[in-house]
């Protein structure tokens, strides 16, 4: 049986996990901030803040933000269930947009959906692919005229929607930590970016997630790293590791806030992996998808994924092809007959408007038509770091022969 995508655990990983194990710091500690500037060199940002999942971590973004209740968040009708639900937690209403063919945001369509109630926008990176942030930015900027900030709101002495005077960019880039846009890191495009460090992502802490600040001047960094680590910590000024300083116990909680830190232990498998993510992550991972490029290339019943353009290249998180002329029944015939060869696929994802949550809240699949042609399309092949070329050529095999059984 080939697996989809298993998470590399190898003697760094248990070792690293062990010694933080016997240092005596299990939650949130010196391995976590460690963790947070190596990924803040990363990406080129002054700040980053490691926390316990990209859905906790944008949430409180979007939090800091004031975004709440008649405030509305515009998203890809293409993307996992976590994008929405956040936009759902703060009391917001998800605007759903279309996607382009490469799976992205198409920023023409989210220009459309601008109005004085839009306080943010969340371009998704799927499957590793960059949406077109600078894109989604210049449309916020465009519109700032509309833009109606909610004056009630303080944080650190100052409104931030006031301060940014714009709808927030929060980019999804929960796919692609280390996709690269024009050359650089993704994490400095948008104002805030989020990332995942789930068991399937390419850098895995196991769970966990981090959030990278690029907001503009006058934004102070620091304030607003100080604001994110308080209230992920219940609104107490002191984490753990603070309070462990001589006559440092006493401490003071600001706001009712929330329980989101990341711990050492994640940690300690994320600077593994952070550490090996260039020389050898990537690498293998862009191989195996070359690998599949070059297998599928001849194939005309086969759409292959773009996994680079001009200004744009992935981190080769998913390799997400589509059957040319596929219904979505022909698709779901040929993953079962992929299954029947013991070979993992997926499908990435299945649209908003088709989960009964928001189908029965009034969003319509007919009112998305390229989301719902690349979806009924799609399938997504094992990617993971220990799958060698030769699982990969019974892949390429496997599918091919699933592909001309359905399709003739």
């Amino acid at each position: 049986m080939i697996p989809f995508s298993p998470p590399r655990i190898d003697e760094k990983s248990i070792q690293a996990v062990t010694e933080a194990l016997r240092s005596g710091w299990i939650t949130t500690g010196p391995r976590t901030k460690e963790f947070e500037k190596r990924i803040a060199a990363y990406c080129g940002v002054q700040r980053t803040i490691a926390l316990n999942s990209w859905t906790n971590a944008a949430e409180l973004a979007l939090r800091w933000y004031g975004i709440g209740p008649g405030d509305e968040v515009i998203i890809p009708a293409y993307t996992y269930c976590a994008t929405a639900n956040i936009v759902k937690h703060v009391g917001a209403k998800p605007v759903l947009v279309d996607v382009l063919d490469d799976f992205t945001i198409n920023p023409e369509a989210v220009r459309q959906a601008m109005n004085p109630r839009t306080k943010a926008i969340i371009p998704v990176d799927i499957g590793g692919l960059p949406a077109r942030v600078a894109g989604i930015v210049k449309v916020a900027e465009d519109s700032c005229a509309w833009f109606s900030p909610a004056v009630n709101l303080r944080v650190g002495g100052s409104n931030p929607q006031m301060r940014l005077g714009r709808a927030l960019v929060l980019s999804d880039a929960a796919h692609s930590f280390g996709a690269r846009i024009g050359g650089k890191p993704v994490g400095g495009q948008a104002d805030i970016t989020g990332f995942s460090f789930h068991a399937v992502k390419n850098l895995t802490t196991a769970e966990g997630g981090a959030l990278a600040f690029n907001l503009p001047a006058p934004f102070d960094t620091e304030e607003i790293y100080r604001w994110f680590n308080t209230m992920s910590l219940h609104g107490q000024n002191k984490d753990a590791l603070a309070k462990t300083k001589p006559g440092a116990w006493r401490y003071d909680v600001e706001a009712p806030g929330w329980k989101c830190n990341m711990t050492d232990l994640q940690a300690a498998i994320g600077l593994v992996e952070l550490e090996r993510y260039d020389s050898d992550t990537l690498p293998r991972r862009k191989a195996i998808c070359e690998r599949y490029h070059a297998g599928f290339a001849q194939e005309a019943a086969i759409d292959r994924p773009l996994l680079k353009d001009a200004g744009r290249e992935g981190s080769y998180h998913l390799y997400m092809l589509r059957v040319a002329k596929a219904t979505e029944e022909q698709r779901d015939a040929i993953i079962a007959a992929i299954s029947a060869k013991e070979v993992s696929v997926n499908v990435h994802f299945i649209p908003l408007p088709l989960l009964s949550h928001y189908r029965n809240t009034g969003y319509r699949m007919e009112d998305y038509p390229n989301t719902y042609q690349q979806y009924s399309r799609e399938i997504s092949l094992p990617v993971y770091y220990d799958l060698t070329d030769e699982q990969v050529d019974t892949v390429i095999a496997v599918v091919k022969e699933a592909v001309h059984a359905v399709m003739g």
